[in-house]
């Protein structure tokens, strides 16, 4: 079993994501800094950006992004050429692209998933995401689905949990799920909690950890944890996971314009985050620091 808080990698940082240099002592050690990274990944979510705004926003902060998610159904309202070039400028920068759920479970139910996954990795996706947040999938569909991705050569990313705020699915079955679909070859599994972040999963309706919810899910996925990712919207979310797990936990449903204020909340450069990464940092009466 690991425990992502204690995860080191054994290459350095890249100072030249570092504007200080040399003058700032790494916080966080333990963070995965380098792509493609086993764990700590960060999965931004995408509504409505254009190349330009996708361009400009990899170039800030392409190196902390590790999958971006076309949300929704919305990669179909979009042309084949406009959807190429987004996901070849993705995969310039080590980030796996993949269309949402809901897509594929729309897909399944008109009978065309072979299809789906081929056209797919001809619009270049690099994953795809195999879930039943909406429509009920039946466990030998779900088996046949990640098949059929991993033999037309692409990652599959699946997901856990309803979208329904009604709908409460127990943790135990849950879990099942979860060793079932990384047993099939899933890559990875999403808990899900929408893109609100409130009343869903392992968060209650203002958002905040039910924290009996997530010590079970823990209890039954130990030695799965690199392969879990947490979908955490609001920032408090980012930072209890962060507080709990540690740096290199996996979190999702990230907004584009939080990703940089995530990574900051990785490495203690937040005040949310900065007491329990470097405790015993503190300023010299001289005001040389410590």
């Amino acid at each position: 079993m690991t425990n992502p808080i204690n995860h080191r990698l054994d290459s350095a940082p890249d100072i030249h994501f570092n504007a200080w240099g040399d003058l700032l002592t790494d916080l966080a050690p333990m963070r995965a800094h380098d792509k493609p990274r086993p764990y700590g990944l960060t999965m931004a979510l995408d509504r409505c950006q254009g190349l330009t705004e996708l361009a400009d926003l990899l170039t800030m902060v392409g190196h902390y992004v590790d999958h971006l998610k076309l949300s929704f159904g919305t990669s179909a309202l979009l042309s084949a050429g406009f959807v190429q070039r987004k996901t070849a400028l993705l995969r310039a920068h080590q980030i796996d692209v993949y269309p949402g759920g809901t897509l594929a479970e729309i897909m399944l139910a008109q009978h065309v998933f072979p299809e789906y996954v081929q056209r797919a990795k001809a619009l270049g996706f690099t994953a795809v995401e195999i879930s039943d947040g909406t429509l009920e999938l039946p466990p030998a569909v779900r088996h046949e689905a990640i098949q059929r991705a991993l033999e037309v050569g692409l990652k599959v990313i699946t997901e856990v949990g309803k979208k329904d705020s009604r709908v409460e699915v127990p943790i135990a079955t849950m879990c099942e799920q979860i060793v079932a679909d990384l047993q099939a070859g899933a890559s990875l599994v999403i808990i899900e909690a929408r893109e609100s972040g409130t009343n869903i999963g392992i968060y209650d309706g203002s958002g905040a950890i039910r924290a009996e919810r997530l010590a079970e899910m823990e209890a039954q996925l130990r030695g799965y944890e690199d392969r879990i990712m947490w979908e955490a919207p609001l920032p408090r979310q980012q930072t209890a996971l962060i507080t709990h797990f540690g740096p290199n936990v996996n979190l999702g449903n990230i907004r584009p314009t939080d990703v940089l204020g995530l990574e900051a909340l990785r490495r203690g450069l937040r005040f949310d985050t900065l007491h329990h990464l470097a405790p015993d940092l503190h300023i010299d009466g001289d005001g040389s620091g410590d």
